[in-house]
């Protein structure tokens, strides 16, 4: 089948199945086509989403299980060795979840990303920890549309990622609720028990992610391509983790919690172009300096994020 039964469920109730198996179909497979290779050989941005466990359908996944993680490299960091399996040559730092999760379970996903074009490639699948890095046996490879991306470009390198620092929370500090409240994008990874992990990009206008309190947030979920696969695995399971770096400083601050799917038309009314809402409850933050030595500065707003 081309979907879970999460995704089949969500499809079903916006009423999109056709669309939706449309878009599948042509998408294509495990297979990397030469385009995604040829894409992946430039590039220094992938987000990874992995998953410490799997519980019941019920949701048992413990806490902290499910994280987005940033990685960056020289360009060709991540690429295609043979037409099903992705290298990725860089070595987690010690303090991500990422290395401890892909020894609890195999499965990841990578968002490739190139923030100065909008161009972006799924690579979901099976990962295998080596000395040199991590190879990632594909089930799902396609590109996705550019929507909400903001442009960055990429500016300078800095020496400082070995002298990171880690703050660890249960709740937001007011610094962190700041931060957020002002962000333009950031990065969600979900796990579907049997499907595997999902790493996704979420973007808008400063202001489009409400922090509720130091414990919750609030964010809209735009019109997409479709398939649902973040909604999906939300649906199935709720634990979900979130992603966002500081572009400019190249910190990042990373959280992991559950998500509830608000599908009450009263309530999307509070953000412009919204077609649904999640909110989201935080169970953990990791707020880490120099995570990436690599630095952005901002191009310009997606034309498609609502006003």
């Amino acid at each position: 089948m081309l979907y879970h039964s999460g995704e089949l469920a969500v499809q079903a109730r916006v009423g999109v199945q056709a669309e939706a198996d449309r878009l599948g179909k042509s998408i294509g497979g495990s297979i990397i086509q030469p385009t995604a290779q040829e894409f992946l050989r430039h590039q220094r941005l992938a987000i990874a989403a992995s998953c410490a466990a799997f519980g019941a359908i019920t949701s048992t996944v413990k806490t902290s299980g499910i994280w987005a993680s940033l990685l960056t490299g020289e360009p060709g960091f991540v690429q295609a060795v043979d037409e099903r399996t992705v290298w990725v040559k860089t070595t987690p730092i010690k303090d991500d979840l990422l290395s401890e999760n892909l020894l609890a379970t195999d499965e990841i996903g990578l968002l490739v990303i190139d923030l100065a074009t909008r161009r972006r490639l799924r690579v979901n699948g099976k990962a295998k920890v080596q000395p040199d890095g991590i190879y990632v046996h594909t089930k799902q490879v396609y590109f996705n549309c550019p929507k909400y991306i903001q442009v960055r470009h990429l500016e300078t390198e800095s020496t400082l990622r070995q002298n990171h620092q880690i703050q660890r929370n249960e709740t937001l500090t007011c610094s962190q609720q700041q931060w957020i409240a002002q962000t333009d994008t950031f990065f969600i990874a979900s796990c579907h028990p049997e499907s595997g992990a999902d790493a996704s990009h979420r973007g808008g206008n400063p202001g489009f992610v409400k922090v509720l309190n130091n414990s919750k947030l609030l964010f809209p979920d735009y019109s997409g391509n479709n398939m649902f696969n973040t909604l999906g695995n939300l649906v199935i399971n709720p634990n979900a983790g979130l992603l966002f770096i500081d572009f400019e400083r190249g910190n990042t601050l990373q959280l992991t919690g559950k998500a509830t799917i608000i599908w009450d038309a009263k309530r999307t009314v509070e953000f412009a172009g919204a077609e649904r809402l999640i909110e989201y409850q935080i169970e953990q933050v990791l707020e880490m300096t120099n995570a990436s030595p690599l630095r952005w500065s901002f191009g310009e707003y997606s034309p498609f994020n609502p006003v």
